[in-house]
C-alpha cells in the first residue's frame, strides 16, 4: 500500500513496541501507510531501523527508540523521548512479548518464570502506565496490547506464558474502566498461530513444526502477520470508536472448537 493511499491516522504519533519483527513490525508499518508518525520501540537495533526505513520508503513517517521491556530504566527512557521529540502520543501498540520455554509447571525453574512474567506482565504494564499518563493529559488516546490466545484458553507445558497472557488479558479490562468517560480507550489482541519468528521457535519444537499444527486450527492455517495488524490498527483507529475493554480473538476458529 502506497502510504497516500490512506491517510487516516494523518497527524497522529503512535508507538509500536516489539517493532523489529512479526505482528509489530507488520502493524508498524502499515500505520505508517495510513499517515501515523510511528515510533518503533524494539530492543534488536538492526532489525528496527529496518523497519523504520521500510515505512519511509513507502512515503511514511518513521523513527527507531531502542528499548528492553524487560528493564524499567529503558521503558522509562522510551518515553522521555517520546515527550521531547514529539510532545504527545495519540495511540500505542504493547506488542514486545516473549513465549518462554516449554515446561511442565513442576520442571519450571522460578528463574525462567520470572523473565517472563517480568517481559510479559510487567513492561506491559510500565508501558501502559506511561501511556496513560500522557493520554490522560491530552484528554485522548488509544491502545492495543497483545496478548494471545493462551490469554483466554490454557496450554499444557505453558504455564508462565498462559499465566502471563491472562494477566494481559485481565489489565487490559481493568485499565479500559480507569478511563472509559476520558476518551481513552484500551483493547486487547489475541493471535492465534501466527507465521512469525516467535511462533516458529515453538512450533519447531514438536515434530511437524507449522505444517502439523496448524492442522489443529479449523481454517488449517497459520495466519499472517499482516492479517493481525490489520485488527490491531482496526482496534487503534477511529473505526472502533465504541470499543473499549474488548478482547479480540484473530486465531483461524482455534478458540471455538
Amino acid at each position: 500500500m502506497n502510504a497516500t493511499t490512506d491517510q487516516s491516522f494523518a497527524g497522529r504519533t503512535v508507538l509500536v513496541t516489539g517493532a523489529s519483527s512479526g505482528i509489530g513490525r507488520a502493524a508498524a508499518i502499515l500505520l505508517g501507510a495510513r499517515g501515523a508518525s510511528v515510533i518503533v520501540a524494539a530492543r534488536r537495533q538492526e532489525r528496527g531501523r529496518e523497519t523504520v526505513e521500510t515505512i519511509r520508503g513507502a512515503g511514511g513517517l518513521a523513527a527507531y527508540i531502542p528499548v528492553d521491556i524487560a528493564n524499567e530504566e529503558s521503558i522509562d527512557g522510551l518515553f522521555a523521548a517520546i515527550d521531547a521529540e514529539h510532545g504527545r502520543l495519540d495511540g500505542a501498540l504493547n506488542n514486545a512479548g516473549t513465549e518462554g520455554d516449554p515446561a511442565a509447571l513442576p520442571d519450571m525453574a522460578l528463574e525462567e518464570f520470572d523473565r517472563v512474567i517480568n517481559i510479559n506482565v510487567r513492561g506491559t504494564w510500565l508501558c501502559l502506565r506511561h501511556e496513560m499518563r500522557i493520554m490522560r493529559a491530552q484528554g485522548h488516546g488509544a491502545i492495543v496490547n497483545t496478548a494471545s490466545i493462551a490469554g483466554v484458553v490454557g496450554y499444557a507445558m505453558s504455564s508462565a506464558y498462559t499465566a502471563s497472557k491472562h494477566a494481559v488479558v485481565g489489565l487490559t479490562r481493568s485499565a479500559a474502566l480507569d478511563f472509559a468517560g476520558q476518551g481513552i480507550r484500551v483493547n486487547c489482541l489475541c493471535p492465534g498461530g501466527t507465521s512469525t519468528e516467535m511462533s516458529a521457535r515453538w512450533v519447531n519444537r514438536a515434530p511437524g513444526g507449522e505444517e502439523a499444527a496448524s492442522r489443529g486450527v479449523p481454517m488449517k492455517r497459520f495466519g499472517r502477520a499482516e492479517e493481525l495488524a490489520q485488527a490491531a490498527v482496526f482496534m487503534l483507529s477511529d473505526a472502533a470508536s465504541y470499543m473499549t475493554g474488548s478482547v479480540m480473538t484473530v486465531d483461524g476458529g482455534s478458540t471455538t472448537t
